[in-house]
């Protein structure tokens, strides 16, 4: 399959051991798939862990998701001369890139950034060239991860579509081999270039048999019924205080959440004043100039910052774009240096007004 690919003329770009982490990257062959590897996954805790078998995916996500291409950390959008400032950087399309090993979270992750950058009257120009010229192998999750709750989005363990192939990995009675599916004219005419038998019952009981144990098995979960009315109603809750005096402010959530799309811009000129230059970089709603309008920010606690990123994550990004704004890979809370749980926050939040109910009932 890569090497039909690679023919074709696509860039891989897949995951790699890197640093004691995966990482996206390009990939030239199979052995830099992380082949036999696995990870263990907690609030503020990854470790990458060898398994007893060789599965080609046998991990679940890392630190890095697509974004990281698709919707760059920076991105030079003028560069100009002191005697030319015509010149410009413009929208380039990236080389045709293959996305192959990417979980179905992730999938839906760039579905809905396509929501947020390419439709409506403010579409990005940058993100709408890179995102053409691409092809999507999604890899369905066998396993769950401890910090993942894909189910209770609708975004996993299984992806339904917007890939041009899927394939669940089966390593059942010593028998290593790939169910693939097609969901694109350019998929099928991929698959039918490969060496293949057609796929039995047995093949697809497995294959079940593995998404109903990555459900059972997921190590969080998320009540989303009457969440953002939830939210909107609560947003006084002393639950924001107490989560607010364990955030560092740090931003790592909103940096490794595949959803997130926030950015700045910044101007930096040489010290002769001869050149200049504009970059759109990544910023954070943790970031006390994030909010920054004429005479200071609007959001000067931790408090008012934790609550606006759940409240939008959750609430009010189903009023802008129709759809939760998470996607259950559950990366704030591995990758947050203290280990805040999103699901346990809005558990807590649910609870707390759950019993306040209770007692103005009982008054």
């Amino acid at each position: 399959m890569l090497e039909a690919l690679q023919h074709n003329g696509w860039t891989i770009i897949g995951p790699k051991v890197q640093d004691g982490v995966i990482v996206l990257d390009e990939i030239q062959s199979v052995d830099d798939f992380p082949i036999g590897y696995s990870d263990r996954q907690g609030p503020a805790r990854y470790r990458l862990t060898r398994r007893a078998n060789k599965a080609v995916f046998g991990y679940n996500v890392g630190p890095q998701s697509p974004k990281a291409v698709l919707h760059a950390a920076r991105k030079v959008i003028w560069r100009g001369k002191k005697n030319d400032l015509k010149s410009q950087e413009t929208a380039e399309p990236l080389p045709h890139i293959a996305f192959v090993g990417i979980r179905p979270c992730e999938l839906k992750a760039i579905l809905i950034q396509d929501d947020v950058l390419l439709r409506g009257p403010y579409g990005d120009a940058f993100y709408a060239a890179r995102r053409k010229n691409l092809f999507f192998i999604v890899v369905n999750c066998g396993q769950a991860g401890g910090t993942c709750f894909c189910a209770s989005t609708n975004s996993g363990p299984k992806a339904d579509s917007g890939f041009d192939l899927s394939a669940t990995e089966l390593m059942g009675n010593d028998d290593h081999r790939f169910l693939m599916q097609a969901g694109s004219r350019r998929g099928e005419e991929l698959l039918a270039s490969l060496p293949a038998r057609p796929v039995t019952e047995e093949d697809l009981k497995e294959s079940g048999a593995l998404f109903a144990h990555a459900v059972e098995t997921m190590g969080r979960t998320l009540d989303t019924h009457g969440l953002k009315e939830l939210l909107y109603q609560q947003l006084e809750n002393p639950r924001w205080q107490e989560v607010a005096e364990r955030c560092l402010g740090c931003g790592n959530c909103t940096s490794v959440c595949p959803t997130c799309f926030c950015s700045t811009v910044e101007d930096w000129t040489s010290l002769d004043g001869s050149e200049a230059r504009r970059e759109r970089r990544w910023d954070s709603c943790f970031s006390v100039d994030f909010s920054y309008i004429h005479g200071g920010s609007i959001r000067q606690t931790g408090m008012s910052r934790y609550r606006q990123w759940m409240t939008h994550k959750l609430a009010a990004w189903q009023d802008q774009f129709g759809t939760l704004g998470c996607v259950g890979c559950g990366r704030c809370i591995t990758w947050c240096p203290v280990g805040i749980d999103i699901t346990e926050e809005a558990a807590a939040i649910r609870s707390s007004a759950q019993q306040k109910e209770a007692l103005d009932g009982n008054d």
